[in-house]
């Protein structure tokens, strides 16, 4: 009996939520929007992500409100989204902010800076830190309104045609690394290169650059980097935790009812969560499978890695001295990085220590 009530009741209360919800969208006009990408198609779990959030705008809001994706380069280059979204070329974006550090070197928090802030961290800064607020200050002033849509976890260091033994190897060498990374890596003696990621498989094998980074295992296979470059570098200390984000243009957003703005922000959340848990689940096997064709596995030197974080911090600080909009968001930042890593070094750091340390078989007695 209690169960058949149950079920009743359940029953009653779903029929009451769908004779709520259905008037209400019904009730609204139709919207279409254009998406551009900074990502080709042929990238799943990045790309995506774009189409994650259309799917879920779509469903949750019975079809009144659909958004058309296009990879990068269909509408407009890749790196051409920020310029695209803030002239109302299309409505709404998905990239990455730190390819646009030469409009502002703050838009680079919004991504990822170099020795700075986790996935997990760079969503607690977003969300309950303060920094979303930040971002959208700068935003703004670009007509953009952006959401967290996606981060791919700590990334990989770059593919070298060559082996990289010091920090004087560097010198000279053109290496496909964006935003203020690519500043860290010339002032470390290195020739970084902007270049999209559709055209760096290219660039790469005709040998215009020596080496190039993009994100992991699972998409750089699927870019075919292990092909022309065997030298595979870990860690991306420039990228430890890089979100990505949608951009909407502010004069659209404004025009959207709230329930089509509430499904906006919901599907966004959906798609930044749901991208990191990919690629954690992709990178373990996609490795595995790049050793078994022949890559070479290395870590950075420890010259590179100490003089990389020096220069880091200096490019900071001399940003800030001239940089008002970058010294508000970075004062705010390093507090919280501080506090982050001082957490994490007892709670995460150390666990994954003891996880991941070598195991002695227990002696007998």
């Amino acid at each position: 009996m209690e169960r058949r009530s149950f079920l009743k009741k359940a029953g009653s209360a779903g029929l009451a939520a769908a004779a709520v919800s259905a008037p209400v969208f019904a009730a609204e006009p139709q919207v279409k929007w254009k998406l551009a990408s900074s990502f080709p198609k042929s990238l799943d779990t990045i790309y995506g992500a774009a189409e994650t959030l259309a799917n879920r705008i779509a469903q949750i809001t019975e079809g009144k409100f659909q958004i058309r994706v296009y990879g990068g380069g269909e509408l407009v280059p890749g790196l051409g989204v920020m310029d695209a979204v803030q002239q109302g070329t299309v409505e709404c974006g998905h990239t990455c902010s730190y390819y646009y550090v030469g409009k502002n070197k703050a838009f680079a928090f919004d991504t990822s800076m170099p020795f700075g802030l986790t996935a997990r961290q760079q969503n607690a800064w977003m969300y309950f830190g303060g920094g979303l607020q930040l971002m959208r200050e700068l935003f703004k002033e670009y007509n953009i309104i952006h959401f967290p849509g996606g981060n791919t976890g700590t990334q990989m260091g770059g593919w070298f045609r060559e082996e990289i033994k010091s920090l004087a190897q560097l010198k000279g060498k053109k290496m496909r690394i964006p935003g203020i990374g690519g500043e860290i890596m010339a002032r470390l003696g290195a020739v970084p290169q902007t270049i999209a990621g559709g055209d760096i498989y290219p660039a790469l094998e005709k040998g215009t650059i020596d080496a190039a980074e993009w994100v992991g295992p699972y998409d750089d296979e699927k870019l075919g980097f292990y092909k022309v470059a065997k030298h595979y570098y870990y860690p991306g200390w420039w990228e430890p935790g890089p979100q990505v984000s949608f951009y909407v243009n502010i004069d659209q957003w404004n025009k959207l009812p709230k329930e089509f703005q509430a499904a906006f922000e919901v599907a966004a959340a959906e798609a930044n969560i749901t991208m990191i848990a990919e690629y954690d689940a992709k990178n373990p096997a996609a490795l595995v499978r790049l050793l078994g064709n022949g890559v070479k596995l290395r870590q950075y030197p420890a010259d590179i890695l100490a003089a990389a974080e020096v220069e880091a911090f200096k490019l900071y600080d001399e940003e800030a001295e001239k940089n008002p909009k970058f010294k508000k968001i970075y004062t705010e930042w390093q507090k919280f990085r501080k506090l982050q890593h001082g957490w994490h070094a007892i709670a995460d750091s150390t666990m994954e220590r003891v996880m991941y340390a070598p195991k002695k078989a227990p002696t007998k007695k």
